[in-house]
């Protein structure tokens, strides 16, 4: 199939609960554009259900399976782009990937697996360069506000100061939303991984972990892992659950730049709990659910949890999705100075607004003129200035800075 027959855009995982909400967007968003996209699964009467509730051309649904390597082969041929929601992407991913590579197709996910992404980096990062296709990884909630956050700041500051920040400190001021089946099953996945594979346990435990490997170096430490009192916010600060992906994504964007802030460019992310005895209490509280969503598969407390969470395709209710929000504070360290920059969201974070966002990376990815980088990718260094513009404009997030 020449280039110019191909579809824009397909939609694999569109029967799930992400996934539907990728292709409503879709539908609401570009249905009097020239975008052509489709979705596509492994269940044709699942996907014929969904065809229906978007008025879709029943011509546009396309059938494989992630097991089935020649079947991904044959799906991302008939696209320019494969947008995915099929996760635990560690378990469902790779085959497509390898089918990306092969037919030149561009990729998104909205995976926050870092030993995933290592491992495909290490695959398949000099086979996507070769190609010159972008493989973009994290672009939903983890890890778009905070590549974007940081890819946003930086050049205003830059712009405003002539200098770039030589640490920025994120810290999420508010967050509201609800947590899905999927995400859960993710997490638990890769916290299994790191109990029986030690690379696994070492790349999630070095701060430059999604480095090029000779570019593995630099200031930052570990995450966060306790309550404390954060100077440069002046309140009591808690782990943020996304630190963990959100902070690697960040500096290999930072390596694939060519550490273009300087070489002691620091980068850490928190929970803003507030202030007094109130705070710091607070702060203690939310360490409860991360220590039970931790716990190990097949305990008493595990399996309490596994019960009471969303099962694989379930995910928070409309309600509940329209009423989310987050709010994320940018403390930017430009020499003696503080400046403050923000990201803000007008969904719940899980869902609404990475439905969203993911979409529009999608989107972006296919109809834009994009930097010309490639291989495994971030988001902002993959799509840069256009993705910010279709974010703000479709995604319903708000970046503002203090000067």
């Amino acid at each position: 199939m020449q280039n110019e027959n191909k579809l824009d855009l397909i939609i694999w995982g569109a029967t799930g609960f992400t996934g539907q909400l990728v292709c409503q967007h879709i539908k609401n968003t570009y249905s009097k554009t020239k975008l052509v996209w489709g979705i596509a699964g492994r269940n044709k009467e699942k996907l014929l259900t969904i065809c229906k509730k978007l008025n879709l051309n029943e011509k546009m649904i396309f059938i494989a399976d992630s097991n089935n390597i020649e079947s991904l082969i044959k799906l991302s041929s008939k696209t320019k782009v494969i947008c995915t929601t099929v996760g635990p992407y560690a378990k469902h991913g790779t085959n497509l990937i390898e089918a990306c590579i092969k037919t030149g197709t561009n990729y998104c996910d909205i995976t926050g697996e870092t030993q995933w992404i290592r491992r495909i980096i290490d695959k398949y990062h000099k086979k996507a360069k070769e190609k010159s296709i972008k493989i973009i990884n994290s672009c939903g909630f983890d890890s778009i506000p905070s590549d974007m956050g940081v890819y946003y700041s930086q050049k205003k500051i830059f712009e405003r100061t002539g200098k770039y920040a030589s640490k920025i400190n994120m810290r999420v001021a508010g967050a509201k939303g609800g947590i899905s089946g999927g995400t859960y099953n993710s997490l638990s996945n890769v916290l299994e991984e790191a109990r029986v594979d030690k690379d696994v346990r070492k790349t999630l435990m070095n701060p430059y972990g999604l480095n090029p490997i000779d570019k593995q170096s630099g200031p930052d430490k570990y995450d966060l892992q306790r309550v404390v009192f954060d100077k440069i916010s002046n309140s009591w600060v808690a782990p943020f659950v996304m630190a963990g992906i959100n902070t690697k994504i960040v500096r290999r964007s930072h390596a694939l730049i060519d550490f273009k802030y300087g070489s002691g460019f620091s980068y850490d992310e928190a929970t803003l709990t507030g202030k007094g005895i109130s705070g710091k209490l607070k702060g203690y509280f939310s360490l409860i659910p991360i220590f039970l969503a931790t716990r190990k598969k097949g305990s008493l407390l595990k399996n309490l949890v596994d019960y009471i969470l969303p099962k694989a395709g379930e995910g928070p209710s409309e309600k509940t999705r329209t009423n989310g929000y987050y709010n994320l504070r940018f403390y930017l360290t430009v020499g003696d100075k503080i400046y403050l920059s923000k990201v803000i969201g007008d969904m719940d974070p899980g869902y609404g607004s990475t439905s969203k966002m993911l979409a529009e990376s999608a989107v972006c990815l296919a109809l834009d003129k994009t930097p010309k980088t490639f291989g495994i990718l971030t988001p902002s260094v993959a799509l840069g200035d256009p993705l910010l513009i279709r974010l703000k404009e479709n995604a319903g997030l708000t970046f503002e800075i203090n000067i």
